[in-house]
C-alpha cells in the first residue's frame, strides 16, 4: 500500500532524451523458457552483439539476482511472482534509463510476465521465448538440477513438480534445440532492427 506522502518526482531529463542520446529505442527483451533452454547464454552473446553495435544495455540474470535484490526470496510460486515484480520494477527503471535492457529469467506464469509488460510503455517489452523441450533441457541438465529435482532434493522445480506457462503470443520464438547460439542472436538482431529499435 503506497503512502499518501510519497510522491512521484518528474526529472528534467526525458527518456527519450536518454534514448536519443544513446541512438537506440529503450525496450526490455525477457527472454523466458526452462532451466536449461539456453536463456542466459543466449542473452549473453545478444548483449556482446548489441554492444560491439555501440548500443547501450545490461543484463539481469535470474541466479545473479537472487545473490542480490531478491535473496530473501524463495521458490514457492508466491514468491516467485515476488520474485518476478521486483525485477519488472528494475527494468522498467532501466528502460527510464534509456537501456536495452536483457531479463533472462524462467518466469514460468504467463500472469507476472503479462503484469511486467503492463508496467511499461506500449511496444516495450518484447517477450523471447526460448523454446526447448523438457526432454533437451534435462540432458543438458548444466547445473544438476533436474537431476536434483527428479531425486526430490529441489522441491517446485520448474517443469518437473512446478508448472511452466508457455508465451502464447511471444514477439520471438527461439528454437534453440534446432538452431545454433549464433542463429538465435541473428534472429533478435534482426527483429530489433527491423523494428526500430537500434536506430
Amino acid at each position: 500500500m503506497k503512502d499518501e506522502n510519497v510522491i512521484w518526482h518528474q526529472h528534467v531529463i526525458t527518456k527519450e532524451e536518454r534514448a536519443t542520446q544513446k541512438s537506440q529505442k529503450p525496450c526490455v527483451l525477457w527472454f523466458t523458457g526452462l532451466s536449461g533452454s539456453g536463456k542466459s547464454t543466449i542473452a549473453g552473446a545478444l548483449e556482446n552483439a548489441l554492444v560491439k553495435l555501440g548500443k547501450h544495455t545490461q543484463l539481469l540474470d535470474g541466479d545473479n539476482v537472487r545473490h542480490g535484490l531478491c535473496k530473501d526470496l524463495s521458490f514457492s510460486d508466491e514468491d516467485r511472482k515476488e520474485n518476478i515484480r521486483r525485477i519488472g520494477e528494475t527494468t522498467k527503471l532501466m528502460s527510464e534509463a534509456g537501456l536495452i535492457v536483457l531479463s533472462a529469467f524462467i518466469s514460468p506464469f504467463i500472469e507476472e510476465r503479462d503484469s511486467v509488460r503492463e508496467m511499461l510503455d506500449e511496444g516495450e517489452f518484447l517477450e523471447i521465448h526460448v523454446s526447448t523441450s523438457l526432454d533437451v533441457c534435462e540432458s543438458r541438465d548444466p547445473k544438476g538440477l533436474y537431476k536434483k529435482a527428479r531425486s526430490g532434493e529441489i522441491a517446485n522445480f520448474t517443469g518437473i513438480s512446478s508448472e511452466y506457462q508457455a508465451p502464447l503470443n511471444a514477439e520471438i520464438t527461439l528454437q534453440t534445440d534446432q538452431q545454433t547460439i549464433d542463429k538465435s542472436v541473428e534472429q533478435v538482431i534482426n527483429y530489433l532492427q527491423e523494428n526500430g529499435y537500434l536506430s
